[in-house]
């Protein structure tokens, strides 16, 4: 099964039997909040907040990408991580 809209490509990682590598699953977080919100406008998260800053900093990484294609890279993203997750 593969995924051909963000929402389906959301549903497929609901899916997976188990968890990606950290890296993937910035990658996954990044190229989605690019995809639905666009530039990450948030403030910087605390010192010690390892987990929030990984977040951030993966996000602030796809800055200036276009909305679209966020998207078609989470998507293509999510369906070559489902044959190793899956």
């Amino acid at each position: 099964m593969s995924a051909t809209t963000i929402e389906e490509a959301v549903a497929l990682t609901k899916k997976f039997t188990s968890k990606p590598s950290n890296e993937e699953l910035l990658k996954i977080y990044a190229l989605y909040k690019q995809a639905t919100i666009g530039d990450n406008q948030e403030e910087r998260p605390g010192g010690f907040d390892f987990v929030a800053a990984a977040k951030y900093n993966a996000w602030l990484k796809e800055s200036g990408k276009e909305k679209a294609k966020a998207s078609e890279e989470y998507i293509s993203l999510v369906n070559s991580l489902s044959s190793k997750y899956m």
